[in-house]
C-alpha cells in the first residue's frame, strides 16, 4: 500500500495555451469580474434571479466572446481570459476554498451544527457512496463511450457531492429556515471533503494501483480522522494565540485568515489527508470556542471581512466557472461535431443526478427524520432540489483532464478528458441555472418562506409601535432654530412603510375562540422572543467585561439547548448551567481550619469565580430580557407567565450566590473589582479615541494618550491587582446618610449603630408595625411587598447598597407602609428610632436632610413608573440637583408645575374645590393635564388612591412639607440639548441594544448642573443641600469620595477664576455638555449617564397604572447585590478579564422636547 502516499491530486504541467500575455494581464480578468459581480447584485436586488445564476450565466457569455468569435474579445482583455481559463485546478482550489469553506463553517451556529451532524454525515457519508455507485452503473449501461467500471465510477464520484460554493451561496438568498439551512449547508461542506477523498481513490484505482478492501477503509479512515485532527490541533494553537493578542483587530482576523489556508496546505499538501474536512473542522472549532474572543467592533469588523471575501471569492468562481464551461465546449467542438449525441447524454446524465440524489435522500429518509430535528417531506423535497454542483467538481474533472494528456492509455486518452470536463461543466451549468432557479419556487409552493399567524401578530403591532417612534422623532426633530419647522404630512408621505396600518393597534395575545390554537404559539413565540433577550444581554456582558470567554460560552450554549425545549417545556436554560455551578460542602470548613488565610481566599477565588460570573450573568440577563419583553409587549397574561419562569429559573444562582456571599465575601468582591478595573481602562481608551473622532485631539496626543491606557491594560491582565476587604467601620462611613452627617454628629451615632447580616427572606419590618428605627443597606438587595399598595408593573420592587429604609415612617410616626423583605444576603446597619429622632435637635439642615433621604424611598414605592428604573446614585443626584423642598401653613396653596412631581412628606392637603377628600403623608401628587396623564396611568384608580393624586392645586390643611422633583427640563436647556444633537452623537460612541445592559459603567457628569433657579437663600436650605450633596458624591464614588475631593481641590488651585458648575457640588471642574462621559460605578443596572439636566422624564414609555389599595401585590423577584463584605482580607486576583468594554447607552430617558 505503500502507493497510497502519493499526492491526493496528480500534478500536472500548466497548459501554454493562451499564457502568451504579460503576467500582469491576469488582474484585468479580477476586475471585469468584480464590476460585473457588482453591477448583477445591484440590479438583481429584489428580484427572484439568484445572484450566482446571472455570474454563471456572465461567465459562459465572456467564455463564448472570447472562444466563439473568430476574433475574440483579442489584447489584454482576451489575454487574461485565457490565462484564467487554463489556470492550474490545484491552484484553484488552494486559491479559494479556504476562504470560502472557513467562511461558512465558522458561519454556522455550533449547537446547529450537532444537532444536525447526524444527518449531516449520512448525506455526506452513505449519501455519497450511494449516489457514486448508482451513477457509475448508469454511466457504465447507458452511455455508449466504453468506458471501463473504474472510469465510471470516477466520474460518479466526482459529480455525486453538492459543492459548497454553490449551495451557501444559493442558500445565502433562500428563506429556508435554519434547520435546512443548516443541514444542506452541512452535507456540502462534508460531502465536498468525501467527493475528493472518494475522486483519489478512483483515480488511484484508474491509473492501476491494486487496492484491496482493507487498504481502501485505512485509506479513508486516514484521510478524514488525519484531517480533523489537524484542524483541532490548529485551531487550539491559533485560539491560544488568539488570547494573547491584545486588542489588535488587524492581526486578529489576518490570523483566522492565514490559518485556513496554512492548514489547507497542511492537510492537503502535506500530510495528504483532506483539505477540505481539514478547514471545515478548523472553522466549526472556532465557532464552538473562539467566537467570544473577537468582541464588539473587532466582532463586526471579522463578520465583514470575511463576508467581503466570500463575495469576492464566489464572483471569481461563478464567472470562471462559466468561462471554463464556455471554454470545453467551444475549443473542442470539432469533437462535438463527431459525437452530436453527447449533448443528448448531457440532458440523460442530469436527469441520473438528480434521480440518483432522491435516491439517497429516499433510502436515508427514515434516519433523516429520526436524528436531530428531524425532517418533514416538504424539507426532504428541497433538500433533493437543492443537491447543485459548483467550482469543485468542475476543477477536479479540469485535474483529470489536464492528467489524460499525459497518458497514452486508450481508456485514458485526451478524448476522456474532454468527455470528463464537458459533463461536469454541463451538470454545473444545468443544477445551477434549472435548480438554482426554481429552488425558491417549492420553498414558496409549500409556504416555508411564510410567516406563522404569531408573527404577523407581532409585526403588525411593532408597526403600530414605529409610527409612534417617528412621532416621537419628528417631535424632536421637526423644528430647528436656523431653518425652522418640517412639513410633517411630506415626511409621513415619504414613510411608506408605515401608511397602510389599518385601524387600532391590536395586542398580538389578543384571540378570540376560534384562534384559541394561537395561544400555545404565543406562548411558545414569547419564551424564544425572551431567550433571545438573554442570549444578546450575554453578549453585552461579554463586551462590558461582565463576563469572560469561557462564562460566555457555557452561557449562551445554554440557551441554544432550553431554545429547543420552549415547545414542551418551560425556560430551562439553567438546566445547562448545573453543572459548573457548585460549591463543595467542605470550602465551609476552609476559615475554621489552620490552613493560612491568604491562601484559603487564593483558593476560592480561583474555585468559585467562574460560577460567580455565571450566577451573577445569568440573573443580570433574564432580569434585563424581562425588563424588554414587558417594555414591547406591554400587559399580557402569556408574558407575564413567561417572565414568572423567567424568575423560577433564577433560584438556585440565588442560593448559590447567597453561600457565596455568606461564606466567602471575597469572592464577589474580587469579580465586581476586577470588572470595575478593566472597565474603566477600557472606557478611557474609547475616550480619547472619541476626542480624535470629532478633531478635540491630534493624532499624537492620541498616541501618547491611549498607549498609557493600553500599558495599563496590560499590566491589569498579567499582574493581578489586590483587593483589599472593608472594614465594617469603613462600611458604615461609606453609607451615603451617615457619611453626609458632620463628624461631629456622625461619630455617636456610629457607636449607637447596630450590625447585622440578614439571610435571604428575612423581614426588615412588617407594613403596619409601628417604627422601631431605620436600616441602612450596606450590601445585599432587599425586595418590598405591600397588600395596600399594587402596581403591575413594578418589575423588580428592590433596593440595593446605599439605601435607607424606614427613615420615612420614623419621621412622621406612622407605622411603616410596607414590608421590607430581604431578597439576598444582606449586610445592614440598625438605628433606633430615638437615635434618629434627637437629630433633628441639633441642627435644621440635619432634619431638612433627613426629610430629602426619606424621600428617596417613597419615590421608588410610590412611582415605580419613573423611580424604579434609576438607580441609588441617580435619585441622590435628583433630590441634590433638581429637586426643592418647601414647608406650607395651613391655608396656603400649592401648585404643581408641569414637569414636576411633588411628594407630602408630613401634613394634610386637600385638592382644590374639594370638600371630602383629604390627602394624608406619605402622597405623590402630579399635574393631571401634563404628559405624564396621557401615558397610559390609570387615572381612575389614582384619584381614588390614598398614595396617588392628580391635580394642579392643593389646599394645606395643617402644616406641610412637600418636595418636588424636576423630571423635566426648561426650555432653553431642551433646546439646547436638540441643537446639540449632532455633536453629542459624534462624542458618543456607539449605544449598545438594551438601555438598562448598556455599559458596565458611566459617570454621570451631567448630574452637575447649574440650579441656581432651584436655591434658596435660606442659609439652612443651602446647608441641606450640601449635605445631599454630599450623600449623592457617596453613593456615586464610595470610598474615592476624599480622593476626588483633593484632586478636585488641586485641579481648583491651578484653575481660579472658573466657576463651578453647582453649589450641590462645587468641586467637579466645569466640562461641556456634549463631552464624552467620564465613568462612575453601578452594580445593579441601569446606566447612569442620564442628563437629569435635559431629559423628560415625562416622555417614557407609556407608564403604567399607578399603585392602588386593596390589591393581592405580585412580586418578581431580582438577583443579588454585587457587593459583599467582610473581615479585612488582602486578595489575588490571578486570572484577570481579557474581555473588552462596551460604551455607555443612551441615556435612560430622552431629551425634552417640549418643555
Amino acid at each position: 500500500m505503500d502507493s497510497l502516499a502519493s499526492g491526493p491530486l496528480p500534478r500536472q504541467e500548466t497548459s501554454k495555451e493562451g499564457s502568451s500575455g504579460a503576467p500582469e494581464d491576469a488582474v484585468i480578468f479580477v476586475g471585469i469580474s468584480l464590476v460585473l459581480g457588482i453591477a448583477s447584485r445591484h440590479l438583481l436586488g429584489g428580484t427572484r434571479v439568484p445572484y450566482t445564476v446571472a455570474l454563471l450565466l456572465l461567465g459562459v457569455g465572456l467564455g463564448s466572446l472570447e472562444y466563439g468569435t473568430d476574433s475574440g474579445l483579442g489584447g489584454r482583455v482576451g489575454n487574461s481570459i485565457r490565462m484564467w481559463a487554463n489556470i492550474n485546478p490545484n491552484l484553484l482550489l488552494f486559491g479559494f476554498l479556504p476562504a470560502l469553506l472557513f467562511e461558512s463553517s465558522f458561519a454556522m451556529e455550533v449547537h446547529q451544527i450537532k444537532r444536525c451532524m447526524a444527518q449531516m454525515v449520512l448525506l455526506a457519508g452513505p449519501g455519497v457512496l450511494i449516489s457514486t455507485f448508482c451513477l457509475g452503473a448508469a454511466l457504465k449501461l447507458t452511455f455508449p463511450y466504453g468506458w471501463t467500471w473504474k472510469i465510471s465510477l470516477l466520474l460518479g464520484g466526482l459529480l455525486s457531492a453538492t459543492d459548497p460554493v454553490a449551495v451557501v451561496a444559493l442558500l445565502k438568498e433562500l428563506g429556508a429556515s435554519k434547520k435546512l439551512n443548516t443541514i444542506i449547508e452541512g452535507e456540502s461542506l462534508m460531502n465536498d471533503g468525501t467527493a475528493i477523498v472518494v475522486y483519489q481513490l478512483f483515480y488511484k484505482m484508474v491509473i492501476g494501483e491494486s487496492l484491496n478492501v482493507g487498504g481502501i477503509v485505512k485509506f479513508l479512515s486516514q484521510v478524514t480522522l488525519g484531517a480533523v485532527a489537524i484542524g483541532i490541533a490548529f485551531g487550539i494553537v491559533s485560539a491560544l494565540w488568539l488570547s494573547f493578542i491584545f486588542n489588535d483587530t488587524v492581526i486578529e482576523i489576518t490570523l483566522t485568515l492565514a490559518v485556513s489556508y496554512i492548514v489547507y496546505y497542511t492537510a492537503q499538501d502535506g500530510a495528504e489527508v483532506s483539505g477540505v474536512l481539514a478547514v471545515m473542522t478548523l472553522g466549526i472549532f472556532y465557532a464552538a470556542f473562539a467566537r467570544t474572543a473577537f468582541k464588539g467592533d473587532g466582532q463586526k469588523s471579522l463578520h465583514h471581512f470575511w463576508e467581503m471575501v466570500a463575495y469576492i471569492a464566489n464572483t471569481l468562481i461563478f464567472i470562471l466557472s462559466g468561462v471554463v464551461i464556455a471554454e470545453g465546449v467551444l475549443n473542442n467542438y470539432n469533437h462535438f461535431e463527431r459525437h452530436g449525441s453527447s449533448w443528448g447524454y448531457l440532458i440523460l446524465l442530469y436527469v441520473f443526478v438528480q434521480l440518483s440524489r432522491i435516491i439517497v435522500v429516499g433510502l436515508l429518509y427514515p434516519f433523516l427524520c429520526y436524528f436531530g430535528y428531524g425532517l418533514n417531506w416538504k424539507e426532504a423535497i428541497v433538500l433533493i432540489w437543492s443537491g447543485l454542483r459548483g467550482a469543485v467538481a468542475l476543477a477536479l474533472s479540469l485535474s483529470f483532464r489536464s492528467s489524460s494528456n499525459s497518458f497514452n492509455q486508450a481508456y485514458l486518452s485526451r478524448e476522456v478528458g474532454i468527455l470528463f470536463v464537458f459533463f461536469t461543466g454541463g451538470i454545473v451549468f444545468l443544477t445551477l441555472i434549472v435548480n438554482g432557479s426554481t429552488a425558491q419556487f417549492f420553498i414558496h409552493l409549500f409556504d416555508m418562506d411564510k410567516l406563522s399567524a404569531t408573527k404577523i401578530r407581532i409585526l403588525n403591532y411593532t408597526k403600530h409601535e414605529m409610527l409612534n417612534k417617528a412621532l416621537e422623532a419628528f417631535g424632536g426633530l421637526g423644528d430647528d432654530e436656523e431653518l425652522g419647522p418640517a412639513d410633517w404630512p411630506t415626511v409621513q408621505r415619504h414613510i411608506t412603510c408605515l401608511n397602510d396600518l389599518d385601524g387600532q393597534r391590536t395586542h398580538p395575545h389578543n384571540v378570540s375562540e376560534s384562534e384559541n390554537h394561537l395561544q400555545n404559539m404565543n406562548l411558545k413565540d414569547i419564551r424564544i422572543r425572551l431567550l433571545n433577550g438573554v442570549q444578546s444581554a450575554y453578549w453585552g456582558m461579554l463586551e462590558e467585561g461582565r463576563i469572560n470567554q469561557t462564562a460566555a460560552n457555557l452561557l449562551m450554549q445554554s440557551v441554544d439547548e432550553a431554545m429547543d425545549l420552549v415547545s414542551n417545556e418551560a425556560l430551562c436554560d439553567w438546566r445547562g448551567l448545573k453543572r459548573s455551578v457548585h460549591l463543595p460542602s467542605y470550602y465551609k470548613y476552609l476559615h475554621i481550619s489552620r490552613i493560612p488565610q491568604r491562601l484559603v481566599t487564593y483558593f476560592t477565588v480561583q474555585r468559585l469565580e467562574s460560577a460567580c460570573y455565571i450566577c451573577a450573568a445569568f440573573l443580570r440577563a433574564h432580569r434585563i430580557a424581562r425588563r424588554q419583553l414587558h417594555e414591547f409587549i406591554g400587559d399580557s397574561e402569556i408574558a407575564s407567565f413567561v417572565i414568572n419562569e423567567s424568575t423560577e429559573e433564577g433560584e438556585e444562582a440565588r442560593r448559590f450566590l447567597e453561600d457565596v456571599r455568606s461564606s466567602f465575601p471575597e469572592v464577589l468582591r474580587v469579580v465586581k473589582t476586577r470588572q470595575v478595573a478593566y472597565s474603566i481602562l477600557k472606557h478611557l481608551s474609547d475616550y480619547v479615541q472619541n476626542l480624535q473622532s470629532v478633531g478635540l485631539l491630534e493624532e499624537k496626543e492620541v498616541v501618547h494618550l491611549d498607549d498609557a491606557v493600553q500599558t495599563d491594560l496590560k499590566k491589569l491582565l498579567r499582574n493581578p491587582p489586590l483587593v483589599k476587604m472593608p472594614r465594617i467601620g469603613d462600611l458604615m462611613s461609606a453609607h451615603p446618610m451617615l457619611g453626609a452627617l458632620p463628624s461631629s454628629v456622625r461619630a455617636p451615632l456610629e457607636n449607637c449603630t447596630k450590625e447585622t447580616m440578614k439571610f435571604r427572606g428575612v423581614a426588615l419590618y412588617k407594613e403596619g408595625s409601628k417604627p422601631n428605627g431605620i436600616w441602612l443597606i450596606s450590601l445585599g438587595v432587599v425586595k418590598w411587598e405591600s397588600k395596600v399598595l399594587k402596581n403591575k408593573h413594578a418589575l423588580h420592587p428592590t433596593f440595593t447598597h446605599g439605601s435607607t429604609l424606614g427613615l420615612h415612617e420614623v419621621l412622621i410616626g406612622k407605622p411603616y407602609i410596607c414590608d421590607m423583605i430581604t431578597d439576598s444576603v444582606v449586610h445592614c446597619f440598625f438605628i433606633d428610632t430615638e437615635k434618629i429622632l434627637s437629630l433633628f435637635k441639633s441642627d435644621p439642615a440635619i432634619e431638612d436632610f433627613l426629610w430629602q433621604e426619606s424621600a428617596i424611598a417613597i419615590s421608588k414605592i410610590l412611582f415605580p413608573q419613573i423611580f424604579e428604573k434609576m438607580g441609588m446614585p441617580e435619585l441622590r443626584s435628583l433630590v441634590a440637583e433638581r429637586s426643592t423642598m418647601k414647608n406650607y401653613i395651613s391655608g396656603e396653596a400649592i401648585e404643581i408645575k408641569p414637569n414636576f412631581v411633588g411628594f407630602l412628606l408630613e401634613g394634610f392637603l386637600r385638592p382644590k374645590g374639594s370638600k371630602q377628600e383629604l390627602i394624608a403623608s406619605p402622597a405623590a401628587l402630579f399635574l393631571s393635564f401634563t404628559d405624564l396623564s396621557s401615558s397610559s396611568l390609570d387615572s381612575s384608580g389614582a384619584n381614588n388612591s390614598s398614595f396617588c393624586h392628580q391635580g394642579s392645586w392643593y389646599q394645606v390643611e395643617t402644616r406641610a412639607r412637600v418636595i418636588f422633583f424636576n423630571i423635566g427640563s426648561t426650555e432653553a436647556e431642551g433646546a439646547l440639548q436638540r441643537r446639540s444633537s449632532l455633536v453629542s452623537q459624534s462624542m458618543e460612541p456607539s449605544r449598545t441594544h438594551s438601555r438598562e445592559r448598556a455599559g458596565l459603567l458611566s459617570w454621570p457628569e451631567s448630574f452637575y448642573k447649574a440650579r441656581s433657579h432651584l436655591q434658596s437663600p435660606n442659609e439652612n436650605d443651602k446647608k441641606s443641600n450640601s449635605l445631599s450633596a454630599k450623600a449623592m458624591e457617596l453613593s456615586i464614588y464610595g470610598s474615592m469620595v476624599n480622593d476626588i475631593l483633593r484632586r478636585n481641590k488641586n485641579f481648583r488651585r491651578n484653575s481660579q477664576g472658573q466657576p463651578s458648575h453647582s453649589y450641590s457640588y462645587p468641586r467637579v471642574p466645569s466640562r461641556p455638555s456634549n463631552a464624552q462621559p467620564l465613568l462612575s460605578v453601578q452594580s445593579e443596572g441601569g446606566s447612569l449617564n442620564v442628563r437629569i439636566g435635559s431629559r423628560d422624564y415625562s416622555r417614557l414609555a407609556p407608564l403604567p397604572p399607578l399603585p392602588v389599595r386593596k390589591r393581592k401585590k405580585k412580586v418578581v423577584q431580582d438577583e443579588s447585590s454585587d457587593e459583599s463584605g467582610g473581615e479585612e482580607i488582602i486578595v489575588r486576583i490571578d486570572s484577570p478579564s481579557t474581555l473588552s468594554f462596551c460604551q455607555t447607552s443612551e441615556s435612560l430617558f430622552p431629551p425634552n422636547e417640549g418643555s
